[in-house]
């Protein structure tokens, strides 16, 4: 059984009946945990220190071994830290309410343990369907990730070919909130679950906020040109909007009132990309175009400019850039994927970025780490999701690669029988759709523990109309339910939610 679950497979067994010894024995200690003598009793101090070391499933088996060691063990400075090492991406700004840490810690756990043996009978289908015109991005109003206060209740935004943007209860499957038409067609969507708020651009440029509760938008900003990056950055100092557009500037704005902070000019075309690290440290910012250089700013050199000084930056010296994903647990890794040459070879390069002190002034430095090129008989992937930092996921025709950043190949997937269409990934999931409508879900295995990624459950829509989709199909998920956009025809797209039964 994978490490990973281990956790889980201690609640369960915590949660059996006891038998008549068991009650005999608790009775006559008046506790449920056995007396143990030891030779010394360590003070607080140092067994806390000691506890520090473990993983979740140690620092449960340590609190079974005595009182002393039972009380040191419920801390909650121990499982705040376990919380934040396993899911250091996330942002713990809400609080726990009437949860521990430890309680937090194992109930995302046990969601996750749920999710990943989860089969097709296990999920509740809703499919939402009439003139919803053809859905384009979407993104999780709730979070796609742990969330404080325990809700299981999933919220999410979808952009329609209607010029409107929606709200959807995917346990329900209703829609519980439309935006007015727009005059312009909307080309990006970002959300910030922590303040329950969606981020929009149309194809005028103009930037809008919505709470997908009031009618109309909180703020507007007008951009003039046309954009073709989002990205809602939650850092210490607050939340922040980028918006990259045509013209190689890229936009830093307050929330939820959009007022510029800054604006810098990242290149002579479209900047295509806009990625911040887990940590909100760097911003990437890249084009498609091959004579773009990617560039990696400090985040707080665009949050705080100073006047009359260009923010610090790097330029990458990989043209060519078509993805690139930081690594969810290595903050400051991030591995690009490029085509080069006349075929148009596929290869991906990882770097790690650091600041230093050289002659009086910061400077950026990136430490190229590996670096390789794609086989030419395989296929060109279109997607990538980065894992630890030391692995990359991709597609290639129907097949789902697992690769080392080096370049070693360490699995190959066949679950689709047609070309894979889309793929989306986190730091827990893997999601492939395929051109006849199926979706496949993968887990991480923790702390890239072998088999590292695990085929978990395999879904496809079967509804009334058997039509081949026209569109390709896409799906993303959070701990409890998936959701999945069809079009049957061009008109219109059907929303395909599953929800895990609770």
């Amino acid at each position: 059984m994978s490490c990973r679950w281990k956790s889980s497979r201690v609640l369960q067994a915590w949660a059996r009946p006891l038998n008549s010894e068991q009650l005999e024995r608790r009775k006559e200690t008046g506790c449920r945990l056995r007396p143990c003598k030891m030779a010394l009793q360590l003070p607080d101090l140092p067994t806390l220190k000691i506890f520090s070391f473990l993983d979740a499933f140690s620092l449960l088996q340590a609190s079974q071994v005595n009182r002393e060691w039972n009380r040191v063990a419920e801390n909650d400075h121990l499982w705040r830290n376990l919380c934040l090492k396993k899911w250091s991406f996330c942002n713990f700004s809400k609080c726990l309410g009437s949860q521990t840490w430890k309680q937090f810690f194992l109930k995302q756990t046990k969601q996750e343990y749920q999710m990943a043996l989860a089969q097709p009978e296990d999920f509740i289908f809703k499919e939402a369907t009439g003139n919803l015109g053809i859905i384009g991005p979407m993104a999780y109003l709730s979070g796609n990730g742990p969330t404080m206060g325990g809700r299981e209740k999933s919220i999410i935004c979808t952009v329609s070919s209607k010029h409107m943007l929606y709200a959807w209860d995917v346990q329900e499957g209703t829609m519980i909130w439309s935006s007015p038409v727009q005059q312009s067609s909307i080309t990006h969507l970002a959300t910030l679950p922590q303040l329950h708020l969606a981020f929009t651009v149309d194809l005028e440029g103009t930037v809008k906020v919505w709470n997908c509760q009031d009618q109309d938008a909180l703020a507007t900003f007008p951009v003039s040109q046309a954009c073709f990056s989002l990205e809602v950055c939650l850092t210490k100092d607050g939340p922040f909007l980028m918006v990259g557009n045509s013209e190689g500037d890229i936009y830093t704005l307050t929330v939820p009132e959009l007022r510029g902070v800054s604006k810098v000019h990242a290149f002579k075309y479209t900047v295509d990309l806009l990625h911040c690290s887990p940590d909100k440290k760097w911003v990437f910012a890249s084009g498609t175009h091959q004579n773009i250089l990617p560039r990696v700013f400090f985040t707080e050199c665009l949050l705080k400019p100073s006047e009359g000084k260009s923010p610090l930056s790097l330029s990458i010296p990989f043209s060519s850039c078509c993805r690139a994903c930081w690594a969810p647990r290595r903050t400051s890794r991030i591995t690009l994927m490029y085509r080069r040459g006349s075929s148009k070879k596929t290869g991906f390069t990882t770097f790690d970025l650091m600041t230093e002190r050289t002659g009086g002034r910061t400077v950026i430095q990136a430490h190229q780490v590996a670096t390789f090129l794609l086989p030419v008989h395989m296929e060109s992937p279109i997607w990538m999701g980065a894992s630890d930092g030391n692995m990359i996921v991709f597609e290639s025709g129907p097949y789902l690669f697992l690769f080392t950043i080096s370049g070693h190949q360490l699995q190959r997937f066949e679950d689709h029988q047609r070309t894979i269409g889309s793929l989306w990934a986190d730091s827990l999931h893997v999601l492939t759709t395929s051109m006849d409508d199926s979706l496949h879900v993968y887990m991480w295995e923790e702390e890239g523990r072998y088999p590292y990624l695990k085929s978990c459950c395999h879904l496809e829509h079967i509804g009334s109309d058997l039509t081949p989709s026209c569109y390709v199909s896409k799906a993303i998920c959070d701990n409890v339910s998936i959701v999945c956009v069809v079009s049957k025809n061009r008109e219109s797209s059907i929303l395909v939610m599953y929800s895990l039964h609770t």
